[in-house]
């Protein structure tokens, strides 16, 4: 059999730069799809709520960031931290599980979900590093 012939720099430059395209427009897709949803959410919620909305998207974007750029060796500290606020969480929606509201109750159930899969995740990852340093 004779071998396919290798591509030239220029040809995986120009792969790299379609690629590079393909995935910037399916962000630009989404984040119009998200602004049009904020748009629609805006338009028929109550003031309190969207003030409340805006702290809460401000604060995943801003812990997006944070989180993002942290470096390998405060991983394990950022990890506890990570943890205990995960486990305030746990424990607030807890107390709003008791709710008459189906959907407070539902929300709960949903951050009580999310913040258990955090913590477990970072006790693995966590265990998973310290079993790096250990002798065989």
């Amino acid at each position: 059999k004779e071998k396919a012939p290798e591509k030239t720099a220029e040809e995986i430059r120009a792969d790299e730069i379609q690629a590079f395209k393909k995935q910037t427009q399916s962000q630009v897709a989404l984040l119009a799809i998200g602004g049009a949803l904020l748009f629609l959410v805006g338009s028929y919620a109550p003031a309190s709520f969207m003030q409340h909305f805006i702290v809460f998207v401000l604060s995943v974007f801003v812990g997006f960031q944070v989180i993002w750029n942290v470096s390998h060796s405060l991983h394990t500290p950022l990890m506890a931290v990570t943890n205990a606020i995960s486990s305030i969480i746990i424990l607030g929606a807890v107390l709003q599980v008791g709710s008459t509201s189906f959907l407070v109750t539902l929300l709960a159930a949903i951050a009580v979900f999310f913040a258990g899969i955090n913590i477990f995740g970072g006790f693995l990852v966590t265990r998973r590093m310290l079993a790096m340093f250990q002798k065989s």
